[in-house]
């Protein structure tokens, strides 16, 4: 990644990156029948709102920082856009001085300052766009880091220099992008039965929908662990592999379900009870360890 300073194109140093930060596109669609999962953003609705907001095209990789604290110094001018799980930022200037920057705007990253980010107040995950996209190399069609196979690239470290792709023909047309904050509470995701609530006793979908789980500190990319009502099976053993997909609440015999994230198994033994509505699971991608939320049934509702 060093040879493309030498080259001349702009780059991202890295000096921190908090709990976790990964680079990050739309991932590996179509591969799922030779083992390799999609992987991609957590919170695709949010990469793609900052890659439209810097006039990208919609898959270009970007960072996904979580809980904050990542530090970021420009090599070259840059533009950039933050988007995701709001937190406090600001730009840093070669001499010390330092401005707050605004959340889902353009803004400018001058040579040798530093983006910094505090922790979000609300929600898990926020992505940090450079116009052109971070160009680091590909593997399998795609700049995602997937933490659970071991694919892509290695996941960013302090000294780490990001590559910035050429800046797209386009201009950006709109400087800020309005849009409502993760609302507090208990947030409530919709699901659709099955494909093996067969395998629970009857009133085990309702019991799912009727008390609220709470997201265990061992969740990940990987998939959200819950704790609460325990869902009970009518029939013992476990099922051949299956294909999994995100949004698939899978229910080992603990009977605590487990809700897949991005980087998800292919395929999984343990019965599927329900499935969170596509829409829905960007929005679970933004919650905390630590929060409860809810599932409610959802048939016959546009996705």
């Amino acid at each position: 990644m060093a040879d493309a300073l030498h080259d001349g194109c702009p780059a991202l140093e890295v000096l921190a990156t908090g709990p976790m930060t990964t680079v990050q596109d739309l991932g590996r669609p179509g591969r799922g029948h030779l083992g390799v999962g999609r992987s991609g953003a957590a919170d695709r609705g949010a990469l793609r709102l900052a890659n439209r907001l810097l006039a990208n095209p919609e898959g270009a990789a970007a960072l996904e920082v979580t809980l904050g604290g990542l530090a970021a110094r420009a090599r070259g001018d840059l533009l950039i856009t933050l988007t995701g799980a709001a937190c406090p930022a600001s730009v840093v200037d070669a001499a010390g001085r330092a401005r707050p920057i605004g959340h889902q705007s353009v803004e400018r990253l001058p040579d040798g300052a530093t983006l910094r980010l505090g922790m979000p107040r609300r929600g898990l995950r926020t992505y940090v766009a450079v116009r052109g996209g971070l160009a680091v190399e590909e593997v399998l069609g795609s700049r995602a880091t997937d933490v659970l196979a071991g694919l892509g690239p290695d996941r960013p470290e302090a000294g780490s220099l990001l590559p910035v792709g050429p800046p797209p023909a386009a201009f950006p047309m709109v400087e800020l992008a309005p849009a409502a904050e993760a609302p507090p509470g208990e947030p409530v995701l919709r699901v659709v039965p099955g494909p093996r609530d067969d395998w629970f006793r009857p009133g085990a979908l309702e019991a799912l929908c009727a008390e609220p789980y709470e997201v265990t500190m061992e969740s990940n990319r990987v998939g959200m662990r819950l704790r609460g009502r325990p869902l009970e099976r009518s029939r013992e053993g476990e099922l051949p592999p299956e294909g999994m997909v995100p949004g698939a609440l899978q229910v080992p015999p603990s009977g605590q379900p487990t809700l897949f994230l991005a980087d998800h198994p292919v395929t999984g033994g343990y019965p599927v009870i329900a499935v969170v509505r596509e829409r829905d699971v960007d929005q679970a991608a933004q919650i905390r360890p630590g929060q409860r939320v809810r599932f409610r049934l959802s048939r016959g509702e546009p996705s």
